[in-house]
């Protein structure tokens, strides 16, 4: 069974409450989103070590109810241009 974007959403900011965080369904398919997740806990860490931290609050859904998760990570001096309010 597919994973909702809400649901996604929902699992990141609990680990990650002050994070800005941007879900796109790329097929709308609910198996195939891209996500990107900006955060002061990525502060001093390396990009391995911010999509670990990403991949550890879905609680293991990786692979399974979520299939595939283009994930792109930064703190907020590093976010893109285009994700800024």
């Amino acid at each position: 069974m597919p994973m909702e974007a809400g649901d996604i959403e929902r699992m990141i900011r609990e680990a990650f409450p002050d994070a800005r965080i941007v879900i796109e369904d790329l097929r709308g398919d609910g198996d195939h989103y891209s996500a990107l997740v900006v955060s002061t806990a990525f502060q001093g860490k390396s990009r391995v070590q911010q999509h670990q931290m990403v991949y550890g609050a879905l609680q293991g859904k990786m692979g399974g109810e979520l299939h595939a998760l283009a994930l792109q990570t930064a703190t907020p001096e590093t976010m893109p241009d285009w994700a800024k309010d």
